[in-house]
């Protein structure tokens, strides 16, 4: 059970030194007010504070320490609180619940100040007025700290999630995601839309000949030319293994299709022009194409661009079928 503080004033002196909440602050204007505050002993691995469990009383750690977790006491702890910190005033001044668990990390010694206590010696000193600012500006600050911090990680997962790691084109999840807005943006406009698939000639055998590193320079060469020939509001991503997929709004199936061949052409060398080509290496594409004018999915163009892929590999390979 908690113990009353002990009316004595030297106590009290020694008692207040080092507390955050009452620097510079003089006993006797809060003496009487510190006789009503309790004393607690907190265990290690106690909990004290927790979300969804009303809190009415500010704690001051006079010894040992106490862990901050958020979501659950089980994951590692955003922060320790150390002698002279208190917890608890927040979820006061919100008039809410705590929005994370306090647990002892070891035992500790905290001095216990009811709600209705804290708000007299705010009346009763200046003193303790401006630390509690202090204190919850500095919360604030903390708080927002990580709530930059927890986003800049939301948007560093949110990118690996939707970006390929080796040529840092979309992914599928990319794909899957802007690829029907585009098409459905398309077909409220009146407009046309077309999709190419771009497959790597045996790239199996590539990768057996010259070995993986070499086959992943390769996939990312090859993305680094599909870059370079569509425009910027062309949709490209890495569907998979030796496969791209770009969408092309406002494009017609027929231009698409001529678009496809000079962009094989480029991959492949054959124009000449080695400023962004592979002709160094042996490398060909095949591409398959499919469009629509009216209501489509994502799904059917990819089908039809698939199947116009097959017949672009029935064909010899290092072609653009339709």
């Amino acid at each position: 059970m908690p113990e009353t503080v002990a009316n004595n004033s030297d106590y009290k002196r020694s008692l207040l030194e080092g507390l955050e909440l009452f620097e510079g602050v003089d006993p006797d204007d809060v003496q009487s007010l510190l006789q009503r505050c309790d004393r607690r002993d907190l265990r290690a691995g106690e909990t004290l504070l927790s979300p969804g469990v009303r809190n009415e009383y500010v704690y001051l750690v006079l010894s040992g320490s106490l862990n901050v977790h958020v979501g659950s006491p089980n994951t590692p702890p955003l922060t320790c609180v150390e002698p002279g910190a208190c917890v608890g005033e927040m979820s006061i001044i919100e008039d809410r619940d705590p929005s994370a668990y306090v647990v002892g990390a070891e035992n500790s010694h905290l001095l216990v100040v009811h709600q209705s206590i804290l708000w007299d010696m705010v009346n009763a000193s200046h003193e303790f007025a401006k630390n509690l600012l202090v204190v919850l500006s500095e919360r604030v600050r903390s708080h927002n700290r990580v709530i930059a911090d927890s986003y800049g990680e939301l948007r560093k997962f949110e990118r690996h999630a939707t970006t390929d790691a080796l040529t840092g084109l979309g992914n599928r999840h990319a794909m899957e995601d802007s690829f029907p807005r585009e098409i459905n943006r398309s077909i409220a406009d009146g407009k046309p839309v077309s999709l190419i698939m771009v497959d790597v000639d045996n790239f199996k055998d590539f990768n057996d000949r010259f070995g993986h590193l070499a086959g992943d320079r390769a996939l990312t060469a090859v993305a680094e030319v599909l870059r370079t020939q569509f425009r910027p509001h062309d949709l490209l991503v890495r569907y998979g293994g030796d496969e791209f997929a770009v969408l092309l709004p406002g494009i017609p199936a027929d231009k698409a299709l001529d678009i496809a061949d000079r962009v094989r052409q480029r991959v492949s060398g054959d124009t000449g022009d080695t400023e962004d080509s592979l002709i160094q290496i042996p490398i060909r594409i095949s591409m398959g194409v499919a469009g629509c004018d009216t209501a489509c999915t994502l799904e059917a163009l990819l089908r039809n661009a698939d199947a116009a892929l097959y017949r672009a590999k029935r064909a010899g390979r290092d072609a653009a079928s339709i």
